[in-house]
């Protein structure tokens, strides 16, 4: 595998896991604040980003090995 895939994925699922811890202790609040919201927003833009990245350069190498 990739190692730009394997970062990508490692990445991807440490942030999700800590979304998800962050959901489960939340408690009982009713709701998320602007700044939790840009940070989410962020970090998924992030893990978009070497997502794309990781596929696109994947892609490349592997059209480079047919031709």
């Amino acid at each position: 595998m990739n190692a730009v895939l394997t970062t990508a994925l490692t990445v991807l699922g440490a942030l999700t896991g800590r979304i998800r811890s962050g959901w489960e202790n939340r408690g009982t609040e009713a709701g998320a604040s602007t700044l939790e919201l840009v940070i989410l927003v962020l970090g998924l833009i992030t893990v978009a980003t070497l997502l794309v990245a990781t596929l696109t350069a994947a892609v490349k190498s592997r059209t480079d090995q047919i031709n």
